[in-house]
């Protein structure tokens, strides 16, 4: 049987993001193929992640800077270690490099961190982003991370696109992969609930995510104001886990801006609602928030940046605007349209039908996985900025880490 070991940057919260969500669905990816899995992190537990063990996922706390990973990683050898965002291949992808160097090397990106903070830093400046916002030390580290591992998950063509055109990646090292919905049957999109069973708007999203928290602010200083004039009898409902003191202090009844926290089911109160109103400003990857709102038939108002990646050449779920009084205008005649908002229900069905229909990206995967692994050597010897990378990386990130280890002893 073969082995898989995920190394986590936090234990998957699916209920909380979409990171946590797409986590699982890879998780399952492998659990099809029989594939035995150890999902291991240094992070701190979480009481709102899922039990690992339920799936029949092995799991195992590990430390960073620490030779007990050497120890653990020898004695499971895998045949793939999947590293959860690039950080956690700059702290152990060079022990399994030398502990386990038939491996297979995967690395799932989320999103491209480096685009999201470039994008942060242009609205911050208020200005459109440039190319030499994209030149950050982020970059060089997350870019390395990629072209160190043998295959790279995108989920966004824009960010495949980014890597291919503007940093020359090297298409063979990458996998786009979306997030990955089953399909939905006449049957159910017809047992949803309808326009007129429906009410209020609704913004959801973690809050340890900066892009929702910006657009909460923005909601609240810009847009809603505008949205709330035209229809005083309606509400923003504000739902996202890790509501922080500061987000709380927003809620404001007599606004209609209410501050509801973490979604016990985020779908369900998805559906209550007549329109998802999430306006991002910036972002990277594909925001989970509009695949599930698809799912449940609730059309949305965003921006260019909130639908990249999602709808392709189909039309949007709901419309899209990227200035303060466009965005209150769609958002007030789709809630009070009701064949507009039938309409944008059906484009969203469309766009899960045509985009990401998970038997068709599961196959794509089995296929890429299977060419990386049945031809390794082959496949890391057209690498050969990678292999210099992962030579360089040994050397100084091997000794920086058995420093901080010593030094850790040391202490003790």
């Amino acid at each position: 049987m073969n082995q898989l070991l995920i190394i986590g940057y936090v234990w998957p919260e699916p209920n909380s993001s979409a990171a946590g969500s797409r986590m699982l669905q890879l998780i399952e990816l492998f659990l099809q193929k029989q594939w035995k899995i150890t999902y291991a992190s240094p992070a701190k537990e979480s009481e709102f992640a899922i039990d690992l063990k339920d799936y029949g996922v092995e799991v195992k706390k590990i430390k960073t800077n620490s030779a007990t990973f050497d120890d653990f990683i020898k004695e499971l050898q895998p045949q793939a270690v999947m590293f959860d965002r690039f950080m956690m291949e700059e702290q152990f992808g060079w022990r399994v490099a030398e502990n386990c160097p038939d491996a297979i090397r995967i690395l799932d990106t989320e999103d491209l961190h480096f685009f999201r903070k470039a994008r942060h830093e242009a609205v911050k400046k208020n200005r459109d982003l440039q190319k030499e916002d994209l030149h950050t030390d982020e970059a060089k580290r997350e870019i390395a991370s990629i072209l160190r591992c043998d295959m790279s998950l995108i989920i966004s063509e824009a960010e495949h696109q980014l890597l291919t055109n503007t940093f020359q990646v090297n298409s063979n090292l990458l996998h786009y992969i979306p997030l990955l919905t089953p399909t939905l049957s006449e049957k159910e999109q017809e047992s949803l609930k309808t326009f007129e069973e429906r009410k209020d708007f609704i913004f959801i999203g973690n809050f340890l995510h900066q892009p929702n928290w910006d657009a909460v602010l923005y909601l609240k200083s810009k847009v809603w104001p505008l949205i709330k004039k035209q229809l005083p009898q309606a509400n923003l409902n504000i739902y996202g886990a890790y509501a922080s003191q500061k987000v709380e202090q927003l809620h404001n009844q007599k606004e209609g801006f209410l501050i509801k926290g973490r979604a016990v089911n985020a779908k369900d109160e998805l559906q209550k609602a007549r329109v998802l109103l999430a306006p991002l400003r910036f972002g990277a990857g594909i925001k989970g928030k509009f695949i599930d709102a698809m799912l449940v038939g609730t059309p949305s108002i965003t921006t260019t940046i909130g639908a990249e990646g999602i709808c392709g050449t189909y039309p949007w779920a709901g419309e899209i605007a990227n200035k303060d009084e466009c965005i209150a205008k769609e958002a007030v005649k789709i809630y009070e349209k009701p064949k507009r908002w039938k309409l944008a229900q059906q484009n969203g069905f469309s766009i899960l039908e045509r985009r990401f229909q998970k038997e068709h990206f599961s196959s794509a995967f089995w296929d890429k996985v299977t060419e990386v692994k049945e031809n390794l050597k082959k496949h890391r010897s057209q690498n050969f900025i990678g292999a210099m990378l992962m030579h360089h990386t040994l050397k100084s990130t091997k000794y920086m880490s058995m420093w901080i280890e010593t030094k850790n002893k040391l202490k003790d």
